[in-house]
């Protein structure tokens, strides 16, 4: 036996070791070795001190209420260190804690339930702030504000649209077809009625609705619109680095962090290639990002842009919550291939949940796809992937089958990964149009180490 090679890769709260044989060409695709913050308490604080835009405390003190949107269990969003000097500064506008809601911005997501409040909220501020979950089923609790130009219909909180400051706290970082997470997509998307994430959501079969691009991006420049529609006072984001901890924070009114933020996101998370890979290995990058197949589809969404045709991604996400959607699993009934997924989602209206299906058959449906995790192997057929209950077998089914010299790479963190082929033959993810304006980064509410 040759030389051997050993990889690992985040799974869940642990990880997955691999051997692979030497003579192998193997990359590995992972975001720049950025450091963590040595203080990001302090960060948020000058942050918040020196706010982007026009955004200016002093307007705002006296002010009668305000509402926090916050993302939910499937966003590594670091709550334990941006909350607190928030909603410290928030109490110092002369707001009572009873004043200060925060909302879990859910999205489509199924709404987590007081119970699980705990796993995204540090226990002091979950004891101290009144907390509810959004519900984008629940009518009674959306307002309609219109429709975006792109004839997207405004649904929103009730309860957030009612506060008289409006807040979103969340992190910057690659999206697969919104470009780019931020800004006031935790209130325009976190907080929206149903019938507006599908309607915003159908327009990633555009073209220009990819990973990493912003500008022109249609499903992101709608995501903007609505925001402006729910009038977003002030964002919180962080960019965090492959360890999923503070790399960068910014504070201000959400467009101008978000023109700021992206060229920070793209210099950790961007990666190129010189070709396209035979096999990639990649993980989502862990706990929350691999909770379920829902969370997890973005990874290989992310790989496949750097797999060639006919090629093979074992995907690694434990899944422990398995598909992550109901509608999405009832749509897969009675559905036996990647070609009738893309056939029947292309005729019927776009609904969110069964769009899971149409990205993940997009991607499979040109190479062979095997999915290390948790979950029943006949569920796993079902959604037309080839289960394997560990990476070992998973490379055993795969390896015999490679060129003598094939390209393999290994992702560890896929989905804060944006990969990109510059020469040869493949796919060429060229990702202009990252961010309008401006794209240094200067703003004094921007603080790394």
């Amino acid at each position: 036996m040759g030389r051997m090679l050993a990889f690992a890769l985040p799974y869940g709260r642990g990880e997955l070791t691999c051997l692979l044989p030497g003579h192998l060409r193997i990359e590995v695709l992972e975001p720049a070795p950025v450091r963590a913050m040595a203080d990001p308490t302090g960060a948020v604080e000058a942050a918040l001190d020196a706010p982007a835009g026009g955004f200016d405390w002093e307007r705002w003190r006296g002010v009668g209420s305000a509402a926090i949107a916050i993302n939910d269990k499937t966003r590594p969003v670091p709550h334990q260190q941006l909350l607190p000097p928030l909603l410290r500064r928030l109490e110092w506008l002369g707001l009572a804690p009873e004043a200060i809601q925060l909302i879990i911005a859910s999205g489509a997501h199924p709404p987590m339930s007081p119970g699980e409040f705990a796993e995204i909220i540090p226990a002091e501020v979950l004891a101290r702030y009144p907390v509810r979950c959004h519900d984008a089923g629940d009518r009674s609790n959306l307002i309609h504000l219109g429709a975006t130009s792109r004839g997207t219909p405004v649904w929103v909180n009730r309860r957030f649209l009612g506060a008289d400051l409006r807040l979103v706290v969340g992190n910057i970082e690659p999206h697969q077809f919104q470009g780019f997470s931020g800004g006031a997509k935790s209130a325009a998307i976190g907080l929206a009625g149903r019938e507006t994430i599908d309607h915003n959501h159908a327009l990633m079969s555009d073209a220009r609705a990819r990973l990493g691009r912003y500008a022109d991006n249609p499903a992101r420049q709608d995501v903007e619109e609505i925001g402006r529609a729910i009038g977003v006072h002030l964002a919180l984001n962080a960019v965090l680095n492959g360890r999923k901890q503070i790399a960068h924070v910014l504070a201000g009114e959400p467009g101008v962090v978000l023109e700021w933020g992206i060229p920070l996101s793209r210099a950790v998370c961007q990666v190129t290639v010189d070709a396209p890979f035979d096999l990639v290995i990649a993980s989502p990058g862990g706990h929350p990002k691999d909770i379920n197949l829902y969370q997890s589809q973005k990874a290989l969404a992310h790989a496949s842009q750097v797999t060639r045709d006919g090629g093979t991604v074992i995907l690694v996400a434990a899944c422990p919550e398995g598909a992550g959607s109901r509608r999405y699993e009832d749509w897969m009934a009675g559905v036996h291939s990647h070609q009738q997924v893309l056939e029947r989602f292309a005729r019927e209206p776009f609904r969110v949940g069964p769009h899971k299906a149409f990205l993940l058959s997009r991607d499979a449906a040109r190479m062979r796809t095997v999915l290390v995790s948790e979950m029943a192997p006949e569920l796993v057929r079902r959604l037309l992937l080839t289960p394997a209950t560990n990476l070992d077998m998973a490379l055993e089914r795969v390896l015999p089958g490679l060129p003598a010299r094939a390209r393999v790479g290994i992702m560890p963190w896929a989905s804060s990964t944006i990969p990109r082929v510059v020469k040869g033959e493949g796919r060429d993810t060229d990702l202009g149009g990252f961010c309008s304006g401006t794209e240094a980064a200067r703003s004094p509410s921007t603080s790394s180490e």
